[in-house]
């Protein structure tokens, strides 16, 4: 098996979908096989919508953007630029986790980046993903989304956080199949970083199941 820390990865350009599917799929494998280590990896895509393998034909508003089968968890989401997406591959049982207890791992990495920030997340049982309220309006909406498929036990896709995100872009869709709410980013919060000043964030927190020796 690998050895920790897990490698972490930044990509400086967008990454298209599909060419994210194809390096997710060749490292899980090879991770499987016990010849790679587990991968963090950072990045942006250009806009586009995902479709998670409980999503519903009816909560896709538009054609806007590109529509790909993602076969993650989950319903509807958006990806595109001003939003990080980490895409996380790791073996389960080298790390210590079951699916419930990563899933958990990934939502307590989120609050504490959101914390870093003076921003105080929230956990609900029964909505999935990272919410906040706004300061002002007092609205409680989604800053980040989980959505995890493991294969042969090893973790693939990951999480999304949105920094500066266009969130008009949310409107093609019903995101994660919750319309009752909205989304937020960092920048409608009134906090105005870079994508750099986030990764580097996440950077500081990752958690200690994903960096031990």
């Amino acid at each position: 098996m690998y050895h920790f820390p897990v490698e972490k990865k930044i990509s400086t350009q967008f990454v298209e979908y599909q060419s994210a599917i194809d390096v997710m799929q060749a490292r899980i494998s090879s991770i499987h096989k016990g010849e790679s280590s587990g991968l963090l990896w950072f990045l942006e895509h250009p806009s586009l919508y995902t479709a998670g393998t409980s999503a519903k034909d009816s909560d896709l508003l538009s054609h806007e953007f590109p529509v790909y089968e993602a076969g993650r968890g989950g319903q509807y989401t958006y990806h595109g630029p001003g939003q990080l997406v980490v895409y996380c591959m790791m073996d389960l049982k080298e790390v210590g986790l079951d699916v419930r207890q990563y899933v958990k791992v990934l939502e307590h990495w989120i609050l504490r980046v959101l914390l870093s920030y003076g921003i105080q997340g929230a956990l609900y049982p029964d909505r999935i993903g990272v919410w906040v309220t706004h300061p002002e309006t007092k609205k409680e909406s989604k800053i980040a989304a989980i959505g995890v498929r493991v294969t042969h036990g090893v973790t693939w896709h990951g999480l999304s956080f949105n920094i500066t995100t266009n969130l008009e872009h949310y409107k093609g869709i019903v995101p994660c199949g919750i319309s009752d709410f909205g989304v937020t980013s960092l920048l409608d919060l009134g906090v105005t970083v870079s994508f750099n000043d986030v990764v580097c964030a996440f950077f500081a927190t990752v958690p200690a199941q994903f960096s031990k020796k």
